[in-house]
């Protein structure tokens, strides 16, 4: 998934499910999407988290 798809995915799933998303570069260099709660990897992988409450 390109960075731009996965900012307009993250922003519609934390608009829809009311949860932080972490945006994320995989160890092959793929960018993913999951809910904060689920994600278990390195901190270092993090691109973004979209936090829906955030002003």
């Amino acid at each position: 998934m390109s960075l731009p798809d996965a900012q307009a995915f993250a922003f519609s799933l934390a608009a829809t499910l009311l949860v932080t998303i972490v945006i994320f570069r995989a160890g092959d260099g793929t960018v993913g999407v999951t809910p904060a709660a689920e994600f278990d990897g390195d901190d270092d992988a993090i691109i973004r988290e979209i936090d829906p409450f955030a002003p």
